[in-house]
């Protein structure tokens, strides 16, 4: 009788911990697709789009996990020059940039910023239609923040693919697009139109996600 106890403490145990590694929060960053997925409970609950870095700036791949997270991230590495108007006068600046009288340095805003490597992280911001970035992974400022409000510091982040093999452009996404995608749901913003099938649906029969 011992032994039959034990058994089935044991595939408590097993089916319990097969359930608690299920409802893991898990993003994947894919670079070639230029999106982000951040899936619960083994299906995929949000995607977005992503601008991550240029050439000369790539994201870096591999597996990491969330170091940080900060809801008003500024960065201190870039920023623009800006005068008493707020006109832009160098878009391309740094702490070191020189500022002519009358006009300012603003660090780069950096909304929603999760840091899964060091200096780099997802967060919102302009997404161009191609990788823009030093590093970051932007995503529209609305779905940085669905990002933001579920994943924890210590969320596994696994970043794939290539952006030199970026499968198609998109059109440029602002800051802020409303309506991308409902956590969830079915439904895709125009954000990801022309690239829904290929990018939408190779992740989807990987995960089987009905």
């Amino acid at each position: 009788m011992k032994a039959v106890a034990k058994l089935a403490i044991a595939l408590f145990a097993i089916g319990l911990a097969g359930k608690l590694s299920a409802q893991q929060t898990e993003v994947i960053i894919n670079l070639t697709e230029q999106a982000a997925y951040l899936l619960q409970d083994g299906r995929v609950a949000l995607i977005s789009p992503i601008a991550s870095g240029k050439e000369g700036w790539r994201t870096p791949t591999g597996n990491f996990r969330v170091m940080m997270k900060d809801l008003n991230h500024r960065s201190g590495s870039f920023g623009l020059v800006v005068d008493s108007s707020g006109r832009i006068v160098n878009p391309n600046a740094s702490p070191g940039s020189y500022v002519p009288p009358g006009c300012r340095y603003a660090p780069a805003p950096m909304p929603y910023f999760m840091e899964f490597s060091r200096l780099v992280g997802m967060h919102g911001g302009y997404l161009p239609g191609y990788p823009a970035s030093h590093g970051c992974v932007r995503m529209p400022k609305d779905l940085a923040a669905q990002f933001f409000a579920r994943v924890r510091v210590g969320t596994p982040v696994k970043v794939i693919g290539s952006a030199g093999n970026v499968t198609r452009i998109r059109r440029a996404i602002p800051v802020v697009q409303s309506g991308l995608v409902q956590p969830g749901g079915s439904r895709y913003a125009t954000a990801f139109s022309g690239s829904r099938g290929r990018s939408h649906f190779s992740l989807f029969s990987i995960f089987k996600i009905f």
